[in-house]
């Protein structure tokens, strides 16, 4: 096998969370839950009855406490769900994603197939920096924690293929060469931990325990209750980042006032819920943001009404984008600005579909 497949395959727990970040950081509340203030407490109250939260999983705890960005799935609560839209997409109902020949090969080679075998998994990854990656570790570098069903000997001898075995201490790290390299460890016949990155062996750790930043914990703390989520601080990205703004000053001016992202997901057997949540650094800024919002969604939907956009697209892009334009509600309490999708079988019919066959 490519080692550019066993690389991806290797990967594959956190490519899983990393779907949640393709889309932006997503945030869960409750149905009917109202929008809540910046006070966790006042959100667990508005729930009903002053009830706390429950706790995210504690694989959450194994991911060094430094990492500006989080995320978590809870698969073995998606795979009931056989009927939703997230369900399908995942591969988790209907068809297998063992259909595809890389990964196929990868599932017999490994005995380990994601949409029967993991449960859980928690991903920490690093904000691109100004520092180039030779001077900068964080640069790509991401760690994530799982809990599932492993054949360890299996595993193993893949990693083996290409990669090597490093002692460091009481660890057993398996060192697999790649762009970027990536490292794991067993930490127990349940539980995996993999790293990606430069010196992508060292961050497995062992970790000093200390406090989460708190910033992002209360990130998490707002999430907690959600299968899938993912959260990140922004509010000390390096002016690079903003470089992708250049064509459009206002959204770059926006974006500045950003200090956090939350995005979670809550699917039910019929559709899937998502909440993107932005922090900004004042009321007034949010205002203007959830202003700027409506305006783009304005633009967006005049502008699939020209038919030389359409014809740029298949027909079944034009009808997803519409049905997102038209359904998209843009919202604001306090300093947060709220943006909510609600993914029904209709909305996603040819994407979902596609993935049962």
């Amino acid at each position: 096998m490519p080692l550019s497949t066993a690389k991806r395959a290797l990967i594959l727990i956190a490519a899983l969370v990393c779907i949640a970040a393709a889309a932006g950081i997503y945030l869960y509340y409750r149905a009917r839950r109202p929008m809540p203030g910046p006070a966790p407490a006042s959100a667990a109250n508005a729930a009903g009855g002053g009830a706390a939260i429950p706790s995210v999983s504690s694989v959450l705890g194994e991911l060094p406490p430094g990492a500006p960005g989080v995320g978590y799935i809870d698969v073995a609560a998606l795979r009931k769900l056989q009927n939703s839209p997230l369900a399908a997409m995942l591969g988790l109902a209907g068809a297998s994603p063992t259909s595809d020949k890389d990964y196929a090969d990868f599932v017999r080679a490994t005995g380990f197939d994601y949409t029967r075998d993991l449960d859980k998994a928690a991903i920490a990854f690093w904000l691109d920096t100004a520092q180039p990656a030779s001077d900068n570790p964080d640069v790509d570098r991401v760690v994530t924690i799982a809990d599932g069903r492993f054949d360890q000997a299996k595993i193993k001898a893949y990693a083996l293929r290409t990669g090597k075995l490093v002692t460091h201490g009481s660890q057993s790290i398996y060192d697999v060469p790649g762009n970027p390299p990536t490292a794991f460890e067993f930490l127990s016949p349940t539980r995996i931990l993999l790293a990606s990155g430069k010196n992508a062996v060292n961050l497995l750790g062992p970790y000093t325990r200390r406090p989460r930043d708190p910033a992002v914990q209360a990130l998490i703390d707002r999430v907690g209750a959600a299968p899938l989520f993912a959260v990140a601080r922004t509010d000390n990205l390096p002016p690079t980042f903003y470089d992708y703004f250049r064509s459009y000053a206002q959204l770059g001016q926006m974006a500045r006032t950003v200090q956090g992202i939350t995005l979670a997901g809550e699917p039910d057997v019929s559709d899937l819920r998502l909440d993107l949540d932005a922090e900004c650094d004042s009321m007034t800024h949010a205002l203007e943001m959830s202003t700027l919002l409506e305006g783009l969604r304005m633009v967006g939907s005049m502008a699939l009404s020209d038919p030389k956009t359409r014809a740029e697209m298949t027909r079944e892009q034009a009808a997803l984008l519409t049905a997102l334009l038209s359904q998209a509600r843009i919202s604001h309490q306090d300093r947060w600005v709220r943006l909510t999708l609600d993914l029904t079988p209709s909305v996603l019919g040819e994407k979902v579909s596609s993935s049962k066959q």
